[in-house]
């Protein structure tokens, strides 16, 4: 049985108006932006079709998916697998275009997908950062506060998955835990764990308790997110999770992860066909699993130094692959995934900000439909920083406000506006300024526009302090959304017995 909670209980007054403001997700009203023409489309297109026919995938560790290509018509040749030209495309059209994922709060149930765009935040961060206790391990306190403050942000969309790894609880039982504080101290969508196939059936298992064997048969309530093994490689951890998760319906994300120059070439173009090889076949071979189960095409390209082997974010030849990796993904007619806020700062400085302006931009204008790492993400992905959840988020909201674009209607125009401002007037005082002001411009709750007297008179504070008063304050406020008892104690006592069957592993 699917919960619902009124948005914005019992919260704190700001709070609450701002959350029930917020739509569950995002829906676009302007243009994608195109940075190529066709042809270079095509070619892209062509040289991927090449590397999955020519040079071939290799499926490791994994003998049922060697199986399941050779049903199909694939060349398997040991665990190198090549597919007839146009095979991969022609399976992935089985995907649907759109993707409806429920929240337990259907207020809060999201569209991915077509002109629709849902924010998520930072994902598989070993550590965490705060101003007051530094750089540490993330631990199951710290994923809980995570968590909440996620559900508690308007601008996020969606509760993610492994916004921290809980480095306190075992490897092998931590996965329950996250499925758990998900389910309970937020309402919102949200990631089930994929690092192996029992950790997977456990997640959708969960999930099933609190939405129900009917829900789970007929709608996505939970979405699991892979990654190729970059170049050109999946191992068994990707292809058991995509059938643990498309075999009963439910979505997957397929993400290569490419640092070019590492696990791709150094020029962008190939990077990109790359990444399209990849996230194809990972994605034909979720609809080989269950044709119609939910994929989203993720791409994930950084450069990086080659005088260090660093990777580096927000530079521009990752920026132009968001632009044309839309674009690619919009002629699959899939769903796509990019990243957001990316930066390698260790700080939320101003490295961070420029490196995650130009990142989040370029991901939301070129046609993004989830956005994970949309806020929190810190050290190339190695820190979640609270601090930067509440930065980053504040940032997705002007963003909400870019893809609503503006109108041009008689109101818009303000012609009644001249009628009583004279010439040298100001429009301060006028009706057509009082009927608007409040929504006419996006008020950034973080950003500090006073004067300097007054920011001195109120503590000097950077945003990074604003911030942390910020994330603070909003914990003190935090009040779990309803979740029914019996069901409550139906996970706990899930838990607890699969806990309980293995011994703790901490590798």
């Amino acid at each position: 049985m699917v919960r619902s909670s009124r948005p914005g209980q019992g919260r704190g007054r700001r709070l609450t108006r701002q959350t029930i403001a917020a739509p569950a997700y995002v829906t676009r009203e302007i243009p994608y932006y195109a940075l190529l023409d066709d042809e270079a489309l095509e070619r892209i297109e062509r040289h991927a079709d090449w590397l999955l026919q020519e040079i071939g995938i290799e499926f490791r560790d994994d003998p049922k998916v060697l199986e399941d290509w050779r049903s199909a018509g694939a060349t398997v040749d040991g665990v190198r697998v090549r597919m007839p030209d146009g095979m991969a495309r022609r399976l992935c059209k089985s995907a649907p275009a759109e993707i409806t994922q429920l929240a337990r709060n259907s207020n809060r149930t999201v569209q991915i997908g077509g002109a629709h765009c849902v924010f998520a935040p930072v994902y598989g961060s070993p550590f965490v950062r705060d101003l007051e206790k530094g750089r540490r391990y993330g631990s199951l306190d710290d994923f809980e506060n995570l968590v909440k403050l996620t559900y508690m942000t308007p601008w996020l969309h969606h509760s993610g998955g492994t916004i921290c790894e809980p480095c306190d609880i075992p490897v092998n039982k931590r996965h329950l835990d996250m499925v758990y504080a998900h389910l309970r101290y937020s309402d919102k969508p949200f990631l089930g764990s994929i690092t192996s196939e029992e950790r997977a059936r456990d997640s959708i298992d969960m999930a099933r308790i609190v939405f129900g064997e009917q829900a789970m048969s007929e709608h996505c309530v939970i979405m699991g997110n892979v990654n190729a093994n970059s170049p050109l490689v999946y191992d068994k951890v990707a292809t058991q999770a995509i059938r643990a998760y498309c075999g009963q319906g439910q979505g997957i994300i397929i993400v290569p992860f490419i640092l070019g120059g590492a696990m791709g070439p150094v020029t962008t173009a190939g990077a990109i066909a790359q990444a399209l090889a990849e996230a194809m076949a990972g994605i034909a071979y979720s609809q080989l699993v269950k044709p119609g189960a939910p994929a989203i095409l993720g791409n994930f390209l950084s450069s990086m130094s080659l005088r260090s082997g660093a990777p580096t974010f927000g530079m521009p030849e990752p920026v132009m692959s968001n632009y044309a990796i839309g674009q690619l993904a919009r002629r699959l007619n899939l769903p796509l995934r990019c990243g957001g806020a990316l930066t390698a700062s260790k700080t939320c400085d101003s490295q961070a900000a420029s490196e995650s302006a130009d990142s989040l931009h370029s991901t939301v204008i070129g046609g993004a439909n989830y956005v994970l790492h949309a806020a929190g993400w810190l050290e190339s992905g190695l820190v979640t920083s609270y601090e930067k959840l509440i930065l980053d988020a504040d940032r997705l909201g002007a963003m909400q406000v870019l893809l609503g674009g503006f109108r041009t209607d008689e109101n818009a125009l303000a012609a009644s506006a001249y009628e009583l401002v004279a010439p040298g007037g100001h429009f301060l005082g006028s009706s057509h300024t009082m009927q608007n002001y409040q929504t006419a411009y996006y008020e950034a709750q973080l950003s500090d526009s006073e004067s300097f007297e007054q920011w001195v008179e109120r503590g000097s504070k950077d945003a990074s302090m604003r911030a942390f008063d910020r994330w603070n304050a909003m914990l003190k406020e935090y009040e779990a959304p309803p979740l029914d008892v019996a069901i409550d104690e139906e996970l706990k006592a899930f838990m607890d017995k699969k806990k309980r069957s293995v011994p703790d592993a901490w590798h």
